[in-house]
């Protein structure tokens, strides 16, 4: 998975990777030539007496100095953009296909898992990218060159290369085998962490009511302690690795020293070739333990590639028509034709054989037990689902055949859980239309009941408004969700449970004002409360998915079983008539 990303990523910058490598080359070469220079100085200046060759020569180190700091500075810099480029790309595309995925690709991934795989594992095959076009390059062209200039400057002294080399790849290869499978369990400990935490921040209240911060505070602390343990592992892992690279070049330097100076003491080999044969020894295990230092990095960006992989290769249920619609035959219409739709993996449908047509102007309001399918219904119509069999028409269209951007436009959504976004109150109803004048803001504020709250404080329009809407109370944030469906003014309006947190009165006041603005649109409203939607043009009645009732409130409570246990519930008898 990790080379097929890497492929994919860095296609587009292949020639600024293959003028990084050129750098690299350069730098590699000036590493090599320098120890070079070195040995001609001690042999050919230091030993004759000749200081114009230690001036010229020294020079020329001087220079390929010089050209060896540029090529690093250049190569860094080339290195790190591509690495953070490739980075952004991978992390756009992952938001974009997450984006597009339904309710059932979202609660198969989970929001925490997906949060940690758009930010942390990306940021880990981000610093793998980093590390090889900044160190990896250069590590081999060094190695391979400083076996070759050794091996010019002594072939015997060589052997010792056949020695150290291979202890120091198996070790590395045992070190890596152990590392992979710690560093994917690390990435879904890091899931964990995020998911317990997530929980808690959203239900603080609810642990706070029923007294459970003890219990919580050990559910954190056991994931906390498992990623703890792991990153400890592999910590020791790697303690290890580092001492035994740097005992293996001490070892290899006195060795190099004992057996050299044997050599020099027979005069088979010159003074300043063994110093070079030492300089290339050390950049030839340096270079092994930048190697060693990406082994670090591979186990955990190919664990995190894997996950980021598996994002990207999920089939999304919801599928475009190869030729999309683009235009709304009826607008303001919506049809359920004969609709199921089961969950994958459930034993029973949500919704079975749901059958009903609403035209601009009318109100269809959906009513019933917890769990009969209200949600599930609004939701098929703009396809954040689709229908298992059947078909769910908007404006005269089956919606699978809609162009997403034509069938949304046409749509103002409340959902059940009303939601603000981090911004101004101007901001979060520019949601709902982007062109919307102040005037027709505040004109959607009125209708929404939450225009004079809004001018009561400072900035008006610019008011903030915090993550989530939390500086507001429930009531005020459903109605400025309700006002940033208003605004758009689409062709369906649709209200998912919009009016629980609402007084009767403003309720009444919200509804009567939404009838004149909705004249010219359908309305699907799903209420749990009677009161709410007796007035409706046609009532739904769900018990556990099919319709058992449908009609006006006077006749549901003449004909409707269920209806009238749900009205006896929340009314006397007379004000249910």
């Amino acid at each position: 998975m990790l080379t097929r990303l890497l492929r994919h990523y860095l296609k587009p910058y292949r020639w600024t990777i293959g003028v990084v490598v050129l750098l690299q080359c350069v730098q590699a070469g000036s590493n090599l030539y320098l120890p070079s220079l070195n040995a001609d100085i001690i042999d050919n200046g230091v030993a004759r007496g000749d200081t114009a060759y230690i001036m010229t020569t020294g020079g020329w180190m001087l220079a390929v100095s010089l050209g060896q700091v540029i090529a690093t500075v250049l190569a860094v810099f080339l290195g790190a953009r591509t690495a953070m480029r490739v980075g952004r790309d991978v992390r756009r595309d992952l938001f974009t296909k997450v984006m597009a995925f339904s309710g059932r690709e979202l609660g198969r991934f989970g929001p925490p898992s997906l949060i940690t795989r758009t930010t942390n594992d990306v940021q880990q095959v981000q610093m793998l990218v980093l590390m090889t076009l900044v160190l990896l390059l250069s590590a081999p062209l060094i190695m391979v060159g400083g076996a070759a200039m050794a091996m010019r400057h002594d072939l015997w002294l060589s052997g010792l290369l056949l020695v150290m080399l291979p202890v120091m790849a198996i070790f590395m290869g045992l070190v890596l085998r152990k590392a992979q499978p710690l560093f994917r369990g690390m990435q879904k400990a890091i899931d964990r962490v995020n998911e317990v935490l997530r929980e808690q921040i959203d239900g603080s209240r609810v642990i706070r009511a029923f007294g459970r911060e003890p219990y919580e505070g050990e559910r954190f602390d056991h994931a906390n302690r498992h990623l703890t343990d792991l990153q400890l592992k592999v910590g020791y892992l790697f303690a290890l690795m580092f001492p035994f690279v740097i005992l293996v070049m001490n070892l290899s330097s006195v060795a190099v020293i004992w057996f050299g100076a044997h050599r020099v003491n027979a005069g088979a080999m010159e003074v300043g070739a063994l110093t070079a044969f030492i300089s290339y020894l050390m950049l030839i295990l340096m270079s092994v333990m930048m190697a060693s230092m990406m082994f670090f990095f591979v186990p955990r960006a190919a664990a995190c590639a894997d996950r980021i992989m598996e994002v990207m290769d999920t089939e999304l249920s919801l599928h475009s028509a190869d030729q999309p619609v683009k235009a709304l035959e009826r607008p303001g219409e919506v049809a359920f034709n004969d609709v199921t739709y089961q969950f994958e993996g459930a034993d029973a449908p949500v919704l079975s054989q749901v059958t009903f047509r609403t035209e601009p102007g009318q109100v269809t309001a959906v009513i019933g037990a917890t769990g009969s399918g209200k949600t599930t219904l609004v939701n098929l119509i703009p396809r954040l689902l689709d229908a298992t069999s059947g078909s769910v028409e908007v404006g005269g269209v089956d919606v699978r055949q809609l162009d997403a951007e034509t069938l949304w436009s046409g749509i103002g959504l409340v959902p059940q859980k009303a939601f603000l976004f981090a911004g101004t109150v101007r901001s979060n109803l520019a949601y709902g239309r982007a062109g919307a004048t102040d005037e027709e803001m505040w004109q959607a504020l009125e209708i929404a009941q939450i225009a004079e709250f809004v001018r009561s404080q400072a900035g008006g329009l610019d008011m903030e408004i915090t993550q989530g809407g939390t500086n507001v109370s429930g009531g005020q944030r459903q109605r400025l969700s309700i006002a940033r469906a208003v605004v758009r003014r689409p062709g369906v309006y649709i209200f998912d449970d919009a009016f629980s947190a609402l007084d009767f009165a403003t309720d009444a006041r919200l509804r009567a004002a939404l009838r004149e603005q909705t004249s010219q649109a359908a309305v699907v409203m799903v209420s749990q409360r009677v009161g709410t939607i007796r007035d409706a043009d046609q009532i739904l009645v769900l018990d556990a998915g099919r319709v058992v009732g449908k009609g006006r409130h006077a006749e549901l409570m003449e004909t409707c079983a269920t209806y009238q246990e749900i009205a006896a519930s929340q009314m006397t008898l007379e004000e249910a008539q």
